[in-house]
C-alpha cells in the first residue's frame, strides 16, 4: 500500500527578461519561508490547466488562458504521509500585475540565481529544466 498521491500544479511565469516569478511560503504554512513556483492543489474534477488558472487568480490576482500554459516538467517527492506530484507549466502571457494576495513575498529571479535560494525539495530539480527551456 503506497502513500496517497497529492497532485499539484505550478507555473514558471517568465517575463520579457527571462526572469521567473517565485513566491515565498507565508509564515504558518508548511515549509514557511521557502521560495516556490506559484500554484496549488488540483480540486476533484478540475483539469491541471483549470486548477492553475484558478490558483494564479487566487494567489497573484492575474488571469491567463489554457492556451498560454505550456507543459514543461514534473517532479515527484514524498511529503509526509502523501506523495507529491508537481506538474509545472511555463507561462509567458498573462493579464494583470502579480500581487502576493495570500501573504509571502514575490521576487523575479533568473534560473541560475535560483540554485542559491531555499526552495522545497520538489521545486529544486525543476530549476535546471527551466534553465534549458527559457
Amino acid at each position: 500500500m503506497g502513500s496517497a498521491l497529492f497532485p499539484i500544479v505550478a507555473a514558471a511565469l517568465v517575463d520579457g527578461d527571462g526572469r521567473v516569478l517565485l513566491q515565498q511560503r507565508p509564515p504558518g504554512k508548511e515549509m514557511a519561508g521557502l521560495w516556490e513556483f506559484p500554484g496549488g492543489k488540483i480540486e476533484p474534477g478540475e483539469s491541471p490547466e483549470a486548477a492553475l488558472i484558478r490558483e494564479l487568480r487566487e494567489e497573484l490576482g492575474i488571469d491567463t488562458d489554457a492556451a498560454c500554459l505550456a507543459p514543461a516538467a514534473f517532479a515527484s517527492a514524498p511529503l509526509g504521509e502523501r506523495h507529491l506530484l508537481l506538474l509545472l507549466f511555463v507561462c509567458r502571457k498573462w493579464r494583470g500585475m502579480p500581487q502576493p494576495l495570500e501573504g509571502g513575498a514575490l521576487r523575479w529571479a533568473r534560473p541560475a540565481a535560483m540554485h542559491a535560494l531555499p526552495m522545497p525539495p520538489a521545486d529544486r530539480p525543476l530549476i535546471g529544466l527551466i534553465e534549458a527551456l527559457i
